[in-house]
């Protein structure tokens, strides 16, 4: 989702002003999680990682965001973030309890701030600014931004569009969004993925900014593949992380990092990356 938060309010303001958020509208996502409230008392795990609820390492996430996170038929959460937090939970003895909830409150820190869940995988960049409020494990995915536009616009590129006058749509509060801005683009902002796309297929926009996974994975759709096409990649250099609050406990991190970077050393990243991406990790394009 690669998110970028633009406030200047330190982290107590920002954690205290979406614990509000929080009381008031439970779970800002949608019904996929398996806990929509938080929990008191909580435990700790195998190493003694401290989690917020016994037995669980609880994960906020916002669905959908297909591949990385998405319900499947059987209205089970599956994706990328889903099998490397997987990977964690299995390290400390436990199982992966996911909360789906409102993006405002993963970007701003204050999810694991105030003790919603332990760790959000959500497609999230990290960024400086986002480092002001959350700690972040080592990277795990290298995002790209792409172009996805209607077919017939004649446009290869940002310049294209601008030179074109087409219509530009981005999700909100994301870095697709920033960049384009810099860019000197103005783009209507969609609250989430699926209504960005709603958008670009009822000709709202012509050209949409997302993810580049994101816009392979609706292009294996033959309705979207029908009318749409890739125009262009962006590269902007960005990394995903697994967030924990601000001054994590240690040992929860080192576990995650440890799990990550052994996941790519001995063949299960690849393995998983390869099952949701249907390609090796580098050859994404």
């Amino acid at each position: 989702m690669a998110l970028w938060p633009r406030s200047s309010r330190g982290q107590a303001i920002g954690a205290l002003a979406l614990t509000a958020v929080l009381a008031l509208s439970g779970c800002g996502g949608g019904s996929g999680s398996s806990s929509t409230s938080a929990t008191t008392g909580g435990g700790t795990a195998a190493g003694g990682a401290k989690l917020v609820n016994p037995g669980k390492l609880t994960t906020c996430t916002n669905i959908p965001y297909e591949p990385f996170q998405f319900k499947d038929a059987s209205g089970k959460v599956v994706g990328f973030d889903v099998d490397i937090v997987d990977l964690v939970a299995k390290k400390l003895g436990v199982q992966q309890q996911i909360v789906d909830i409102d993006f405002a409150v993963i970007k701003s820190g204050a999810a694991m701030a105030t003790g919603k869940c332990d760790v959000a995988a959500a497609g999230m960049t990290i960024t400086p600014e986002r480092k002001q409020n959350i700690t972040f494990s080592v990277p795990y995915f290298d995002a790209t931004q792409a172009l996805l536009a209607k077919k017939g616009t004649g446009a290869k590129s940002l310049e294209d569009v601008k030179a074109k006058g087409l219509k530009l749509g981005a999700q909100a509060s994301t870095t697709g969004l920033d960049y384009v801005k810099k860019q000197g683009f103005d783009p209507t902002e969609y609250a989430d993925s699926p209504k960005e796309l709603l958008a670009l297929q009822a000709g709202q926009a012509d050209v949409i900014v997302q993810d580049l996974p994101v816009v392979l994975t609706w292009l294996k759709k033959p309705e979207i593949a029908a009318k749409f096409e890739l125009i262009a990649s962006l590269d902007t250099g960005e990394q995903y992380g697994i967030g924990l609050k601000k001054n994590a406990d240690p040992v929860l991190l080192k576990t995650i990092d440890d799990t990550i970077t052994q996941a790519k050393a001995d063949g299960t990243y690849e393995k998983i990356f390869v099952k949701w991406f249907g390609k090796k990790p580098g050859e994404l394009s």
